[in-house]
């Protein structure tokens, strides 16, 4: 959902750092023929050195987009329109 704000072992801020590792993998790296940086060389750039804040950053699924979708009365209808 949201990125957490702290890393749940260490108690490291991680949040400030998640949309700067995303602008990092997704970028071409110059000097490559439009390869992307690397998950880990992305993280030590950044300066997450510790393995648990590496992972919560690694393993986070940003859900938040598909949830605003999300509409709790489109579903009714549909439900009504199934009985009828």
């Amino acid at each position: 959902m949201i990125i957490p704000i702290r890393c749940f072992s260490c108690g490291k801020v991680i949040a400030d750092l998640y949309e700067k590792y995303v602008q990092l993998i997704s970028t071409p790296q110059p000097g490559t023929d439009g390869d992307l940086m690397p998950d880990g060389e992305a993280m030590d750039k950044l300066g997450l050195n510790r393995y648990c804040c590496r992972r919560m950053v690694l393993t986070h699924v940003d859900l938040i987009e598909k949830l605003l979708r999300y509409n709790p009365a489109e579903r009714e209808i549909v439900k009504i329109g199934q009985r009828g």
